[in-house]
């Protein structure tokens, strides 16, 4: 077990938690110290909802542990049903109580409660919140929709003449990035083609929708880290297909809109509702020049990576020179959608490592998790979120999607806008010698606290020492920049600041040049403009 002070996911519980609380008319019971209750701020705080998380805690402590841990858990949860009076009901072990080895299954079923009863074996040491979520959601599916599976042999009946098709999303959980907003938007994407949506679960599901999954045509998959193992039993039993495509940004959008009308047995050519996205336009505006082939380094869960990296290569015209996953689930994905960058695939929840590499590559825009934006705003880096782990500050109050649509104009705005802030930031240089406008000041846009790092980073990089560090072929060359020429490099705009520094390296490798100075600093210019 890694301990640090930030990680990605969670313990599998809290995944368990994210089903439960995104569900209506369900309860769960953790078996749990008190200390294992700081779960509860997660939603309260972060989701910002008007109750309590539908969870109800043992809360041993340690005198206990010489007692009956096991009458506390029946107790717990016989208490939790004739208060909540839920339609069902999940029970599991946070991490601590699992090593006391008590069975709150079995347990449970010995109270022979009138409702289904969930029992989760969530390896709390071995797996994470995503998984733990995704087995959760699998397990309550199974347990309420099994009863209805058809006889095998069965065939489905036919849909009846005029009766629309019908599909379930399925996802979407509490504590999901913008989960609810993109529900709202596929939705309505989905019934503006003629498409009935009979279940969106778990989020905003009950029981007894549930129990009703099989009765639709097929599945809408929106985050398969939560929905793709309750998809695949669907088309087992019920011979639901389900979708593939994830209809983050424009392009990919029109692909989920084809995938699902094939699925919907439609025409190809049901005209696409009214909503456009309004992205596009900038990529025939004379200022798309200005960001096309910006360096931006990507990580998250990977659903949004996968989705974001493509975002920004094929519709934005950025360069992606990192792609990572803290989702070892997904890593082969991940590592498929990294080959076609040309480059190799991070996968690892240690912040640290993606700290180093956003250092090593110098991106000019980091996408990536509330950690990510951490890093940048030490690194004095643009960044984006664009994936959980969030903060309270990326459930926003206003309606802003991810999918869709209207999701594409979202990322247009979250991605764009602050490299456009840094056009403006350069034309603010030209009043350097103003008060307010200094080599120690930060962009505006990276906020007041990049201030003392970016002054000491330019006190840093014009130390005599410092250096570059550039690979030709298999050779490590490292040249010292001389202080006449760090002040050069200075006046070079900010987002092309980078590339002058590594093409600068480059060209000292492969000359041997160990000192770099501002003649070489002009033959870097001249060299790589022609």
């Amino acid at each position: 077990m890694q301990l640090t002070l930030w990680t990605y996911e969670g313990p599998p519980h809290v995944g368990a938690m994210r089903v439960a609380t995104a569900m209506e008319d369900v309860h769960y019971v953790l078996h749990a110290p008190q200390g294992d209750t700081y779960a509860d701020l997660l939603f309260t705080m972060i989701e910002r909802l008007k109750k309590r998380p539908p969870v109800t805690y043992t809360t041993f402590q340690a005198r206990d542990l010489g007692s009956d841990t096991a009458e506390l858990f029946k107790t717990a949860a016989r208490q939790a049903y004739e208060r909540f009076q839920p339609k069902a009901m999940m029970v599991g072990a946070s991490c601590t109580a699992e090593l006391i080895q008590d069975d709150p299954g079995g347990l449970a079923k010995a109270l022979a409660l009138p409702i289904p009863v969930v029992a989760l074996e969530l390896p709390s040491y071995q797996r994470k919140e995503n998984w733990g979520a995704s087995e959760t959601f699998y397990q309550m599916m199974r347990a309420l929709a099994g009863p209805h599976v058809p006889a095998p042999g069965t065939s489905k009946p036919a849909r009846a003449a005029g009766q629309a098709p019908s599909c379930n999303l399925l996802g979407p959980t509490a504590l999901g990035f913008r989960h609810r907003d993109d529900v709202r938007e596929i939705v309505g994407l989905v019934e503006a083609l003629g498409i009935e949506v009979r279940v969106v679960a778990p989020l905003g599901a009950t029981a007894e929708d549930l129990s009703r999954l099989g009765e639709a045509d097929f599945n809408v998959v929106l985050y398969p880290e939560t929905a793709s193992q309750a998809a695949g039993w669907l088309q087992r039993m019920f011979g639901q297909r389900h979708t593939k495509a994830i209809p983050i940004g424009a392009q990919a959008t029109r692909e989920f809109v084809a995938e699902v009308l094939d699925l919907a047995g439609l025409p190809a050519d049901t005209p696409l509702p009214d909503s456009a996205s309004r992205s596009t336009w900038y990529s025939r505006s004379v200022d798309s020049t200005y960001l096309t082939g910006k360096r931006v380094f990507v990580f998250g869960d990977a659903t949004h990576a996968i989705a974001a990296a493509r975002v920004a290569q094929q519709e934005f015209g950025f360069t992606v020179v990192g792609l990572g996953t803290y989702s070892r689930e997904f890593a082969r994905d991940v590592r498929e959608a990294a080959k076609q960058y040309g480059i190799e695939a991070l996968i690892t929840d240690d912040y640290l490592e993606v700290e180093a590499k956003v250092a090593e590559l110098q991106p000019e825009l980091v996408l990536g998790t509330q950690m990510e934006r951490h890093i940048a705003k030490r690194l004095s880096i643009p960044c984006a979120v664009i994936s959980a782990p969030v903060h309270v500050q990326d459930f926003p109050a206003r309606y802003s999607p991810q999918m869709g649509f209207e999701g594409a104009n979202v990322l247009f705005d979250t991605w764009v806008h602050p490299l456009m802030m840094g056009l403006e930031e350069h034309l603010l240089t030209m009043f350097r010698g103003d008060f307010e406008f200094h080599d120690g000041a930060a962009a505006s846009h990276l906020g007041r606290s990049a201030a003392p790092a970016m002054a000491a980073a330019n006190q840093d990089a014009s130390a005599p020492e410092a250096a570059t560090a550039a690979r030709t072929d298999n050779v490590i060359a490292i040249a010292n920049w001389a202080p006449e020429a760090q002040k050069e490099l200075q006046k070079i705009p900010f987002f092309v600041r980078g590339k002058s520094r590594r093409n600068t390296g480059r060209l000292a490798g492969k000359r041997g040049v160990l000192t770099i100075t501002v003649e070489t600093l002009y033959d870097a210019k001249a060299h790589f403009g022609r």
